[in-house]
């Protein structure tokens, strides 16, 4: 084959991005991630604010916060109705029931329906206007009897969850035992802060208001929120320092109720823009997430957008739906492991059980889109010197005298190189400094010293070699180190496993943020903890070290390379 120099685009990722390993502190691994965030568009969205967002259980009524004309007051509460979850939804109409010449915002509804809160907001700095109230901005409630039945009066919430201050942004969790609200009462951290009170049961009376603590408080706004089912994890608005807007979208987690809320976690790029977003919320089946943002591309001044969330099926990374993943799930029956807990939330319901198993099954055998993959050469061509990227688009180029193998791969076909001067060169595709990621491929090679897949040095650091074979012993190693520091110099890790064998091993590397892993045929074979990776932007060659060294080049076949963003478990 002729050597191609062409310009290549740089892989750019723009969707899928959240190492929520390190989000849900709380897990061990990470089961979901969001997809690319979509606009909702009109009728939802006008040229006005629409400010918040509550879908109701039966997924059959939407109620949105905006200022949009034809309200009686400053804000009001509006509602979409559909006759069908797959239905589009319909026009907003005004809620008259709720609404005055007075402030409805930031509405929030018990479980069953029949109680609503909300604040009488209007901005963070005018003074609330409703007759009644104790302070700039009060929490009140409206019951119903019935889903059929009007509402009742407003119902201040009472001095006890009210102050002097202002309170704004109220959510109940699903047991009606817990309320989440944010206030600039005395006692906080910052500009406003987050409150919590309970209550024994759902007919009680609220207790006073706790403070959750300068971890997850800051002094900065922390605002709007919306509460897992179980009360255990919380997403919540942000304008504090270190996110990538005025205004962010951060969580944080417990590990029971009785424990204290773990330092708060920014949702990352996918949704985060160096605009704003707030006001978080899940859809009632936990596939949708929607929140707000004036970023770009709106229609006024903020609008609602929705994400989609993606379980993570595919446990052990080999692209399907089968034995491997099963047999994850069944060893981890009764365990609070969350790459295999799938059911009844996105991040699962803390013990892997029937619920996990029934959703993993309704897929056997299908081959399923996992958003955490970010590269994939299945190197199934035919001819030319294009190795096609099926997950992104970064296109690898062939060189030297390699040969396409249609019928020779364990996945269809596959790469011959002949270890002398044949490789493949992409550009830039993932920095092993920046989080978890996995790397696995399938070779056959009788032939000591390749290098399957190695990083060229770049501007932010030095390559090395993600997956090799030690020149004399033919043991699966990798290069992938942390930082020299001082007189410390670290080693790369070398597995027993010799695998120049001339017959078929599907080898990989994983790194879950802490520690490094090696397998064979999917098992492991090597293991050690590092404090963090170096790094590097260069791009990748597969089939030769960064140096391209004689010695360096792979003899033997290469089949179907992926590149992960997380840590995979085979």
């Amino acid at each position: 084959m002729q050597r191609f120099d062409s310009s290549k685009k740089r892989f750019i990722i723009i969707g899928f991005v959240i190492a929520l390993i390190l989000v849900f502190g709380r897990r061990a691994k990470a089961d979901f991630v969001f997809g690319e965030p979509v606009n909702l568009g009109t009728p939802i969205n006008t040229s006005s604010w629409e400010w918040t967002l509550v879908i109701l259980p039966e997924n059959l009524q939407m109620y949105v916060n905006s200022d949009r004309p034809g309200g009686h007051g400053y804000f009001d509460i509006w509602c979409s109705t559909r006759a069908n979850a797959d239905d589009p939804w319909g026009q907003l109409s005004n809620v008259q029931q709720i609404n005055s010449s007075y402030n409805e915002s930031f509405p929030c509804f018990s479980a069953d329906g029949l109680t609503l809160y909300y604040s009488d907001w209007y901005t963070w700095n005018s003074a609330g206007d409703r007759p009644g109230g104790l302070g700039n901005h009060d929490l009140w409630k409206r019951t119903r009897l019935s889903t059929d039945d009007p509402w009742g009066p407003p119902v201040n919430m009472g001095s006890t969850v009210n102050s002097s201050g202002a309170e704004v942004a109220p959510i109940v969790s699903q047991d009606g035992r817990i309320l989440i609200f944010t206030s600039n009462r005395s006692g906080g951290s910052g500009d406003y802060d987050l409150w919590m009170s309970t209550r024994p049961d759902a007919e009680s009376d609220w207790a006073a208001p706790v403070n959750l603590g300068p971890v997850v408080n800051s002094s900065a706004y922390d605002g709007e929120t919306w509460l897992s089912p179980d009360g255990l994890t919380l997403f919540f608005g942000s304008s504090r320092p270190g996110g990538f807007g005025s205004y962010d979208l951060w969580l944080t987690t417990r590990q029971s109720r009785d424990t204290d809320w773990s330092k708060p976690v920014n949702l990352g790029p996918v949704i985060n823009t160096s605009s704003g977003e707030g006001a978080p919320f899940f859809s009632p089946d936990m596939k949708t997430f929607y929140f707000t943002s004036d970023r770009p591309g709106g229609i006024g001044g903020w609008d609602m957008y929705e994400v989609p969330v993606v379980l993570i099926l595919d446990f052990n990374g080999d692209g399907i739906v089968e034995i491997g993943d099963l047999l994850l799930l069944i060893e981890s029956w009764g365990q609070d492991n969350s790459m295999a807990d799938i059911g009844s939330a996105p991040w699962g319901d803390g013990i892997v059980d029937a619920a996990d198993l029934e959703i993993l099954m309704s897929y056997w055998g299908q081959k399923v889109i996992d958003p955490t993959l970010i590269a994939n050469w299945n190197l199934d061509e035919t001819e030319g010197i294009v190795a096609h990227d099926t997950a992104g688009d970064n296109e690898g180029i062939v060189y030297g005298d390699a040969l396409w193998e249609p019928e020779g791969g364990v996945k269809a076909g596959a790469l011959q190189l002949n270890g002398i001067d044949d490789y493949i060169s992409t550009d830039f595709v993932f920095n092993p400094a920046d989080g978890p990621f996995s790397v696995f491929v399938w070779i056959n090679s009788s032939v000591p010293g390749g290098v399957v897949i190695s990083q060229l040095d770049g501007i932010g650091g030095n390559g090395e070699t993600w997956l090799g074979i030690e020149a004399v012993s033919g043991k699966l190693m990798t290069g992938l180190v942390a930082p020299p520091v001082g007189r410390f110099v670290p080693k790369p890790l070398i597995s027993e496993s010799v695998i120049t064998d001339g017959q078929w091993h599907r080898i990989g590397f994983v790194w879950d943020g802490s520690n490094r892993a090696l397998y064979v045929d999917d098992i492991l074979v090597a293991e050690d903890t590092q404090v963090n990776l170096q790094g590097s932007d260069g791009g990748l060659y597969i089939g030769t070290d960064k140096s391209m060294e004689p010695g360096t080049y792979w003899s033997g076949l290469i089949d179907d390379v992926r590149i992960y963003n997380r840590a995979v478990r085979p």
